[in-house]
């Protein structure tokens, strides 16, 4: 790792310069820009003023702090973690350690959710909310539905609940601490009209091959899912159907090459059909659309 030179004081360019070396030096692809990023948070300044300030004079003390950014960026924390915050479908999603950092693909759960949900108040539960993204994207952007986050984390329901409050949605949403949806007893004529997961999919002996932001740093709970990374589906379409509406959509985000297991699962449980499945920009498989038979 580079070292913060040891002088009373250092230009914005120097530091922008020392910055991007250490960066690029640990192996990050977008060393600029995430330098600039972390610059700019560590001074609270945009990145226009950023770049139009390349003289201005950094004493040591604000050197070493913006410097301290730049080193757990190096060590390959997760930039998210570091500013604080990640943005989704427009919203600004607060995220720490105790969360998953919300990713593009599930953007598209969210707009499949939204498209297909009908009907006055509907309820929708979305299973291992983590950040809250999902429920509050949905709440955001269906005015009229009630959603109850669950997950086993009460650190991440915290997290949710603050971007519920942030967005304006906390009266609209109802936070349960639990695995899964077990608390809940079904129905005769269920509870949801939709659900809706992005459940931990990621084999346990793959985790640790992933890059280090993911493998050191996000949360072990929010992405091992067993030898296969399908345990968490199984249960989900065993028992979630039972609490679903007559015609009610059980909605998931799937991982890579999960599509044809996945399906398989779900055709056999004779209470739920397949609808379709949305692919990403990659031509992935990657959102799975299921309907509870009447």
């Amino acid at each position: 790792m580079i070292a913060l030179p040891a002088a009373p004081s250092i230009s914005l360019r120097e530091l922008r310069t020392l910055a991007r070396d250490a960066l690029k030096a640990a192996g990050i692809d977008n060393f600029e820009r995430e330098a600039d990023w972390l610059l700019a948070h560590a001074f609270g300044i945009g990145q226009a003023a950023l770049l139009s300030q390349h003289e201005r004079t950094v004493l040591a003390d604000g050197a070493a702090l913006a410097w301290a950014l730049i080193k757990r960026r190096a060590a390959r924390e997760p930039l998210q973690y570091i500013l604080g915050t990640q943005e989704f479908r427009g919203l600004e999603i607060v995220v720490t350690p105790d969360v998953l950092i919300p990713r593009p693909e599930t953007e598209l759960l969210v707009e499949e959710a939204v498209n297909t949900l009908v009907g006055e108040a509907p309820l929708v539960a979305d299973v291992g909310t983590g950040s809250g993204c999902i429920a509050v994207a949905m709440a955001r952007e269906s005015p009229q539905a009630t959603v109850y986050a669950f997950d086993i984390s009460r650190p991440a329901l915290e997290v949710a609940r603050i971007n519920a409050a942030r967005h304006g949605v906390l009266p609209r949403l109802r936070f349960i601490q639990a695995d899964l949806i077990l608390p809940l007893k079904p129905s005769p004529t269920g509870i949801f009209h939709m659900i809706v997961s992005n459940p931990p999919y990621i084999p346990e002996e793959e985790l640790d091959r992933l890059e280090p932001e993911v493998s050191r740093y996000e949360p072990r709970l929010a992405l091992a899912a067993g030898p296969d990374g399908l345990a968490y589906y199984r249960r989900l379409l065993e028992s979630g159907w039972l609490l679903l509406k007559p015609d009610g959509y059980l909605i998931l985000e799937l991982g890579v090459g999960q599509a044809d297991a996945i399906g398989t699962l779900a055709e056999a449980n004779k209470r739920l059909s397949v609808l379709r499945c949305r692919r990403d920009g990659a031509g992935i498989d990657r959102v799975l659309i299921l309907k509870r038979v009447a």
